[in-house]
């Protein structure tokens, strides 16, 4: 089957290489289709001539898509092989969710949005340290976003913060409920690290793509 490539096909392309894991859902809201069907269809062409693939990785839940080598030839990505961690699925389709809850709430574009992806990539090749799950800019600011489901070692958790107190405007952490241990945990590291704004998981699904 041949396929006529379009600007859009490139934009599923790159919205698939910058995050960790994505879903059909995720790629007919981000990138502008008028409904799931039509997503569906464009999508499996793409997997028809190898561009991409889709693989399911836990039962109940919808398939992953990830480029093939052709798929990553296509937008000049790096032609290495990226592991799918399972047990941090979750946290990367929350990940995913909460973009949508800002541009959605906030009007913040996924193109202003740099992922953590693409911020261990800018870092260079050795270079490993703590970055948020994504980061963008408002009014000249440089905000950052992180995803905590599960409490992490307090000493990692604090120099996460620390970090992120040094390089942003503000830090916004979306947690479980404001009732669990990594917000209280939060709110106790806020009286020193004033730039913490917490929202709750909760008010990321409000603003969920059906």
């Amino acid at each position: 089957m041949n396929v006529k490539f379009v600007d859009r096909d490139y934009l599923i392309l790159k919205e698939i290489d910058r995050w960790r894991v994505i879903t059909g859902k995720h790629i007919c809201y981000m990138c502008g289709f008028s409904g799931q069907r039509a997503c569906d269809r464009r999508l499996n062409k793409l997997i028809s001539v190898g561009i991409i693939s889709r693989k399911k990785y836990i039962y109940g839940f919808p398939g992953i898509y990830s480029l093939t080598y052709s798929g990553k030839k296509l937008i000049n990505a790096p032609d290495r092989t990226e592991q799918i961690r399972i047990e941090q699925i979750t946290h990367d389709i929350a990940v995913l969710d909460t973009a949508i809850y800002f541009n959605k709430k906030f009007g913040i574009a996924f193109s202003d949005m740099i992922t953590e992806k693409q911020l261990h990539k800018n870092d260079g090749f050795g270079v490993r340290r703590h970055r948020p799950d994504f980061v963008f800019t408002k009014n000249n600011n440089l905000f950052c976003v992180e995803v905590e489901l599960n409490m992490k070692s307090k000493d990692r958790f604090s120099r996460n913060i620390i970090s992120n107190f040094t390089d942003y405007y503000i830090q916004i952490w979306v947690v479980p409920d404001k009732h669990s241990n990594i917000a209280g945990f939060l709110s106790v590291m806020k009286k020193d690290y004033p730039n913490i704004k917490i929202i709750e998981l909760d008010e990321v699904k409000n603003y969920d793509i059906k």
